[in-house]
């Protein structure tokens, strides 16, 4: 128990170091993404090295695409590699990379050691999804951040995409609470096959054969992997496809609805996210109460009567499993927004590997060979997709 704590103390530490860096940086860091038509071309020069839009170009199609975190755009001006400050962006962006790996293993050690204490997904999804607006509430109030102003049409048009955030985040939860956290995250390298499909089915989109073509490897690594896991059920298998679906449709609504259009007043990409995790929020609480009911709570004193934790351990650990999930993804944005598409593709690549590896090792979940085979074919595919999908950009930016 005592490791336990100490442990937490340390993750509660650099909670407080990511949330006070996000805090301090321009929204403008949060600018979107590698699907993004109209990115920002030029860096700058006032010191903030981030990614900025034009006006009025807050919320284009790329706003929603900031949520799934599908890559950041690094427009190089000349001067900087010429300047002495290139170490420093270096080490600041590695920073930021270092940080989204650590709360993102944090955030999936947590909420499975917090699944494995309480089977009540739905209410801790609702929680995590809360506890952000810890983060941002006082940001608006105290002025920091400028609040978002939407209208009833605005909402409206938001209210779907919200669902579709909701269900990514339950999803996610449910399926990591029912089979290893591995074989989750196994799944879920799956997204770029359901997004093809509803790019296909919803907006005409038609890509490339070689784009396609990567698709391949990712089903068959899946499919090996889904054979040959030792944990596997089909609710993680159903949950995590959940997430992937709803991921997509997410964007694929994003872009139907908010292409061109102005929504709002000062909901850049950061108050988006913002706004959706409120929206989710209130859409989680009936949902949770008519999956779960109230039982979470009696089961939370029946865990700490049992003396496994107690009150103030077991409520650390959900605490944190919300503060880690909102820091990776605020984090995440401030990694993306400063590096090129290859970059990006390169490193989210690696941050699975690394959270399949830190998670077999922090819970001792054994991996076959199939499934380790399974599980590496998918992850290079999705690489693979990555790349394939920038070139297939580029290609047409060019003509």
């Amino acid at each position: 128990l005592a490791s336990l704590l100490s442990t937490m103390s340390m993750k509660k530490a650099l909670v407080v170091l990511a949330l006070a860096a996000t805090a301090s940086t321009s929204a403008s860091a949060f600018i979107p993404s590698t699907s993004v038509k109209n990115v920002v071309s030029n860096a700058a020069q006032n010191g903030a090295r981030f990614p900025l839009a034009a006006k009025g170009d807050a919320l284009r199609s790329s706003t929603s695409l900031a949520l799934s975190a599908e890559g950041g755009a690094k427009a190089v001006a000349a001067e900087d590699s010429k300047d002495g400050s290139s170490l420093v962006d270096t080490l600041q962006t590695g920073g930021y990379f270092a940080l989204w790996y650590l709360f993102n293993i944090g955030y999936n050690i947590y909420n499975k050691q917090a699944l494995n204490a309480l089977d009540f997904p739905w209410t801790i999804a609702l929680f995590q999804m809360a506890i952000g607006i810890l983060y941002f509430a006082p940001l608006w109030l105290l002025g920091i951040r400028k609040a978002p102003k939407l209208s009833k049409d605005d909402l409206k048009t938001l209210f779907p995409i919200a669902l579709c955030h909701t269900g990514v985040h339950v999803g996610a939860v449910i399926a990591l609470g029912a089979g290893a956290v591995s074989f989750a995250h196994i799944v879920k390298a799956s997204e770029p096959v359901v997004t093809c499909g509803l790019n296909a089915l919803l907006l005409g989109e038609l890509l490339p054969a070689q784009v396609y073509a990567t698709l391949i490897p990712i089903i068959g690594g899946v499919a090996i992997a889904s054979m040959k896991e030792l944990s596997f059920t089909w609710l993680a298998l159903g949950a995590a496809m959940l997430s992937n679906v709803s991921s997509a449709a997410r964007g694929v609504l994003s872009k139907k609805t908010m292409s061109g259009k102005k929504i709002g007043e000062n909901l850049d990409a950061q108050n988006l996210y913002s706004v959706l995790t409120l929206m989710s929020t209130l859409i989680l609480i009936p949902l949770a109460y008519a999956s779960e009911g109230l039982g979470f709570f009696k089961a939370f004193n029946g865990v700490v009567a049992a003396g496994e934790y107690t009150r103030k351990s077991l409520a650390s650990i959900i605490a944190l499993s919300g503060a880690t999930y909102y820091a990776y993804n605020e984090v995440a944005f401030l990694a993306l927004g400063r590096v090129n598409p290859v970059t990006h593709a390169v490193g989210n690549t690696i941050k699975r590997v690394v959270i399949i590896v830190a998670s077999v090792i922090a819970f001792k979940t054994p991996m076959s060979r199939g499934s380790v085979i399974g599980s590496s074919v998918a992850i290079f595919g999705t690489l693979l997709y990555s790349l394939a999908m920038n070139a297939s950009k580029s290609k047409k930016k060019d003509d």
